[in-house]
């Protein structure tokens, strides 16, 4: 029997965040996971010109056959998700809800800091996704830019690191915050120096792990698990050189990125309306 695969994508590298904690949740899924690395990033682009991106690569990974799509980048995630939905035969999960619910559920003191990258938090999407969950919680966000380069350069543990940190993070830390949403897929590397500079009685939600959880619960509710016996194959495609992608790749999977291929959006949709 074929198995479908979940398909993942992202505007560069941080989705694998997602795809490392949906292996470690669902160890026996094949994964097909694309990176638009020729168009990232995608945070200074317009909502229109984001959404185009997402419905042609929706379109590449569906016509490979998935049961399930991830949109596992913030920015996709904020001003495509409702297109996609309305638009695709099979369950689309961005990475905003999950972290969303999880940080209403875990908050005591309901002040709940979000950080994110400018376009992420300049959408409000997380203030506006926690606030439709519970409108009492007073939502704290800050922009943290510099966080990506630091995560790609695999810097998570230095000096450099940790003074960027606290100059980000100490407005909410005086605002006492008690839970912090990670809302940008690089930042789970940095989570070991953020954990610090918040303190132990700050809760830090990440949101790939929760999209994982989502994910899980969606396939187990439609019967579309693979038995817990198979082992899942993983996939990876790449809109640019792929070169770049697997040095930083590597880093963010712990070095165990497979072959990954190059591909053109354009021929791919040109192919695929010859063919029909």
């Amino acid at each position: 029997m074929a198995w479908q695969a979940i398909g993942i994508f992202d505007s560069g590298v941080g989705g694998l965040t997602v795809l490392k904690e949906i292996v470690k949740a669902l160890p026996q899924e094949d994964t097909i996971y694309l990176g638009d690395t020729a168009r990232v990033p995608y945070g200074t682009k317009s909502p229109e010109t984001v959404t185009r991106y997402a419905r042609q690569i929706a379109g590449f990974l569906v016509r490979r056959d998935i049961k399930l799509l991830v949109v596992a980048c913030n920015t996709a995630s904020a001003v495509s998700l409702e297109a996609l939905e309305a638009e695709l035969p099979i369950p689309v999960v961005g990475v905003i809800e999950p972290g969303a619910r999880r940080a209403v559920a875990v908050t005591r003191s309901g002040r709940v800091g979000v950080i994110g990258t400018e376009g992420t938090i300049k959408s409000s999407a997380y203030t506006r996704a926690i606030k439709r969950l519970a409108p009492e919680i007073e939502v704290l966000t800050q922009p943290c830019p510099i966080f990506v380069p630091l995560a790609e350069e695999g810097w998570t543990d230095n000096e450099v690191t940790r003074l960027t940190t606290v100059n980000y993070l100490q407005t909410l830390r005086d605002a006492g915050v008690d839970t912090l949403v990670l809302g940008c897929t690089h930042y789970p590397l940095l989570k070991k120096v953020i954990a610090e500079v918040m303190g132990p009685d700050v809760r830090l939600v990440d949101s790939a792990e929760e999209t994982a959880r989502t994910v899980a619960d969606i396939l187990a509710e439609r019967s579309l698990l693979r038995p817990a016996t198979e082992m899942g194959n993983h996939h990876y495609y790449v809109t640019d050189v792929p070169a770049g992608f697997i040095k930083v790749g590597n880093r963010f999977l712990g070095g165990r990125l497979g072959d990954v291929y190059q591909v053109n959006l354009e021929d791919d949709e040109r192919q695929a309306e010859a063919r029909s």
